[in-house]
């Protein structure tokens, strides 16, 4: 059996209907803290179990039979998603599980500026000291955050944000499809994978281009200082630490952190991993 956490989120939700097109419902579980909201998944023969990361005794039962798990990495920052982690790998080792699969970051490392990475990194040496086969997925950043960074930039005309860096924007659906192969075909990704990239790197000026080209409205882009930015944030409500991780992204994607483009997701998929410029424009389209 394989297990996926994660399943109501964006990624882990795109993974289980994959999963789901090349296994039998009934070799699926999920672990999740909100079953009501996969009760189709199980009436459709998938095995839902409660888990939570911050409760090793339901994830034991949650990930009770699985040859294989996937974490989706948790939605928190810092010391206490690491630690989540550790009881997540322990707990999946501890039941037997023969392979753990997680989805990191391209820009996984300890001595990044943006701090999510810094756990990424963590939970990496957590999995090689965990004693057992692992697959960390590397996945590059997802292109929903550049529309996200994108801000009012539809509506004003105005792409701002501080000085930025390329950035290889990589989609979910094509991320699922690879995360898909390397828990059916093993041996296709063992231990850190390569940086799971799209094509190209683009930085925030070339995006304001290509969505003034697909618009027909000039979208211009308007480069502030990271005080402004932050304190722009803040007045709108956002707490500091959020705003100042999310000025992190900046700061990172400045030093070349999330720069890389990889040629393994293209040879996974056999096919080109979707353009920003595609899923771009499809995303104006709904």
């Amino acid at each position: 059996m394989i297990v996926v956490t994660g399943a109501t989120g964006q990624l882990g939700g795109a993974i289980v209907e994959r999963l789901l097109e090349r296994v039998p419902p009934q070799q699926v579980g999920l672990s999740t803290r909100e079953p009501e909201k996969v009760q189709a998944l199980r009436e459709r023969g998938v095995r839902v179990r409660p888990g939570d990361y911050a409760d090793a005794a339901s994830l034991r039962h949650a990930f009770e039979g699985a040859s294989q798990v996937l974490l989706v990495s948790a939605n928190v920052v810092g010391p206490a998603a690491a630690q989540l982690h550790r009881t997540a790998i322990e707990a999946a080792r501890a039941v037997g599980v023969r392979r753990i699969l997680y989805t990191s970051h391209m820009g996984a490392n300890p001595a990044s500026l943006f701090s999510p990475m810094t756990t990424h990194a963590a939970t990496e040496e957590l999995l090689r000291a965990s004693g057992g086969a692992f697959t960390s997925l590397r996945n590059g950043y997802y292109a929903a955050s550049a529309v996200m960074l994108m801000g009012q930039a539809l509506e004003t005309g105005k792409l701002v944000a501080p000085e930025d860096g390329p950035v290889s924007w990589t989609t979910h659906a094509d991320l699922a499809e690879a995360t898909v192969l390397a828990l059916t075909e093993e041996g296709r990704l063992d231990g850190v994978s390569p940086a799971l990239t799209g094509a190209e790197a683009l930085d925030l000026a070339a995006i304001a281009r290509i969505a003034s080209e697909l618009t027909g409205r000039a979208i211009t882009r308007v480069t502030v200082s990271d005080a402004e930015y932050r304190a722009a944030m803040i007045s709108r409500g956002v707490p500091a630490h959020a705003a100042d991780m999310l000025g992190s992204i900046f700061t990172a994607s400045r030093r070349g952190e999330f720069a890389a483009v990889d040629p393994t997701l293209e040879r996974l998929l056999g096919r080109r991993p979707q353009s920003f410029r595609d899923y771009l424009a499809a995303t104006l389209r709904r």
